[in-house]
């Protein structure tokens, strides 16, 4: 099991596969590496090394205390990227691993980094205000913040509904799916997902968008219910000077997992383009 220690002494879990052209993945809010196990499968064989971490307080990583933002998220992944000497890293984020990546850029620059992904990604800021009409309310957070310190157990279970549209006409999302996300969403120290929330919600994007000048797939669910495409994925292509989006209509939150294969051999396309 591969770890890496950071300067303040957070232990970050990684996966590391593969050899050739560097592709890493930032996961989601309260998820975990195994959420990218799909993509860097197709991609290993596809000829790609390909590197994922568990986000401090998420899955095998410490849960440590302090560091619970997305500055230090975004410090926590350019450490590993240079801690492993990587460069031409084509970084991909979901949800809140799209804010990371983000702020990855906006804090370090690009100088490691030639291409990025942004799929389902928060960017550039969730909550509603004067100047982002589009966003949601901060009952919608506060609400996640008291599902987390509630019953833990039942509300990643039934979060991992609207995740996956699995609330949705015609759905075909298994149990097992719906597991899954329950057993990652107690993975995560319950200080950490507390915490996460205000980080992926109420963090302001937009300059880190501007310094995204390399090339940018963006990937979104018209029917995303966790992160509304009008308030992220719109709104972000605008601000991106170098940007292909894709959305997908009617698809979910999840969509790294309801439609794998088509997201996996858009990724591809775009790697080799």
């Amino acid at each position: 099991m591969s770890k890496t220690t950071t300067p303040d002494g957070t232990e970050l879990f990684y996966k590391d596969w593969g050899s050739g052209p560097v592709v890493t993945f930032s996961h989601g809010w309260p998820l975990n590496a195994d959420a990218w196990d799909s993509q860097m499968l197709f991609l290993v064989q596809q000829g790609y090394r390909v590197i994922a971490h568990d986000r401090r307080g998420h899955g095998r990583s410490s849960q440590p205390r302090e560091g619970n933002h997305m500055d230090q998220y975004a410090d926590d992944l350019a450490f590993l990227i240079e801690s492993l000497d990587l460069t031409g890293v084509t970084a991909i984020g979901h949800s809140t691993g799209g804010g990371e990546v983000a702020r990855l850029i906006g804090r370090h620059g690009t100088s490691r980094v030639s291409k990025a992904v942004l799929i389902g990604a928060v960017p550039p800021i969730m909550v509603v205000s004067e100047s982002n009409p589009e966003g949601s309310p901060m009952s919608v957070f506060d609400g996640l913040r008291a599902g987390v310190a509630g019953d833990r157990s039942d509300f990643w279970r039934g979060l991992a509904v609207p995740f996956y549209g699995a609330n949705r006409g015609g759905s075909e999302v298994s149990e097992g799916m719906i597991e899954q996300f329950w057993l990652w969403g107690m993975q995560c120290g319950v200080l950490n997902a507390y915490e996460c929330v205000e980080a992926f919600s109420e963090t302001d994007f937009n300059e880190d968008l501007k310094k995204m000048t390399i090339p940018t797939l963006v990937l979104h669910g018209t029917d995303d219910q966790i992160v509304p495409i009008e308030a992220s994925a719109e709104k972000a292509i605008k601000i991106l000077p170098d940007e292909k989006h894709i959305f997908y209509p009617g698809a979910p939150h999840g969509l790294t997992a309801t439609l794998q294969d088509q997201v996996n051999n858009d990724i591809l396309e775009f790697l080799r383009s």
